[in-house]
């Protein structure tokens, strides 16, 4: 499943951010694609887009798999991922390969919350996804579709940050939810460090960019780390600490510094509006004045393959030992459903 604006919005031109192709991300579809037909999985789910990516990948592949295509009538707007999704869980898809950032996995967790996952990074912020080779991620989706391994041996569910809002439905992040004042809901620029006043991390990441390293840069906390980062913020240069940080690609901002510490999983974090929360980088849930909200960081997110663990494991069985190219796309197997 591929989200076709990742790595194409306005944030490049206030960092230096790369682009993402619509021809790149098709050779990208094409590779994880050979590499889960060549581990087992003889079925395959394609979103159609505007820009032909998931259809245009797979038309000339010249292999012997199913391939079918799901008109979600899509606009380039958060609800063709909605629409993808709940589509794909329907079909029965046992692995979801998805190209985008940490937004585009979020809308995907919220739409299946333990999702069989495999991201590939090609969005802005990327700490969520994995950067790896697309034809090995492919492989170890297609070891799961096909049942080779199973979910529960190479993919744990990962955290979260789970965010209950008063009065409202409940929402979640991924990696980082936000608090901020003096911000507007659906602005794409970089984020203000002046207007920040409270993350919470799931994952606090020194080599990352965006929220992750405002934590990781104070308090590392890593996706095995059965704990969570909050750090509380205060615009820069007003007495707090100002830590330097890598706030968007090629972009560090001083951040005010007021405290930080870890919590627990499943330990309350209050904020009271008025302000705006942000999820993965996207702001989208206003609080008004004196509405609460409360953050807790949860491991019950989506189930992640982790590719080594999955291929290493396909070694010890010797499931690739006797394939042959033309055994490994015949369909006629009854061979699992695997999804882009």
């Amino acid at each position: 499943m591929v989200n076709p604006a990742s790595g194409r919005d306005v944030r490049r031109l206030a960092a230096r951010a790369a682009s993402d192709t619509p021809q790149s991300k098709r050779n990208t579809v094409a590779r994880a694609v050979i590499g889960a037909a060549a581990a087992g999985a003889g079925r395959f789910s394609v979103v159609r887009d505007p820009f032909a990516i998931g259809t245009g990948a797979v038309e000339n592949l010249r292999i012997r798999a199913r391939f079918d295509v799901l008109d979600v009538g899509a606009s380039l707007s958060p609800r063709d991922t909605v629409a993808a999704v709940e589509r794909m869980r329907a079909a029965g898809c046992r692995a979801l390969v998805v190209l985008g950032g940490d937004g585009t996995n979020r809308i995907v967790a919220r739409t299946w919350s333990d999702a069989p996952l495999m991201p590939l990074s090609t969005g802005t912020n990327n700490v969520f996804p994995r950067m790896v080779e697309a034809t090995v991620a492919g492989a170890a989706a297609g070891l799961v579709a096909a049942r080779a391994v199973a979910l529960d041996e190479v993919a744990p569910p990962v955290k979260r940050v789970a965010v209950e809002i008063e009065g409202e439905a409940d929402d979640l992040a991924l990696i980082d939810a936000a608090f901020l004042v003096g911000d507007r809901s659906g602005n794409l620029m970089p984020f203000e460090p002046a207007n920040l006043r409270l993350v919470v991390l799931a994952r606090a990441e020194p080599d990352a960019v965006g929220m992750s390293p405002i934590g990781g840069l104070l308090e590392p906390c890593g996706a095995d780390d059965d704990a969570g980062v909050a750090v509380w913020c205060r615009p820069p240069g007003t007495g707090a600490r100002d830590l330097l940080a890598p706030i968007s690609p090629g972009l560090y901002r001083p951040v005010g510094v007021e405290r930080h510490r870890r919590v627990s999983l499943g330990e309350p974090v209050e904020v009271t509006g008025p302000g705006l929360l942000a999820f993965d980088g996207d702001r989208e849930r206003e609080l008004a004045a004196g509405q609460r909200a409360v953050l807790r960081v949860l491991r019950d997110g989506p189930r992640v393959i982790e590719p080594q663990r999955a291929l290493r494991l396909a070694a010890a069985r010797g499931w690739m030992l006797g394939r042959h190219w033309h055994d490994a796309y015949d369909d006629e197997r009854g061979g699992s459903p695997g999804c882009c």
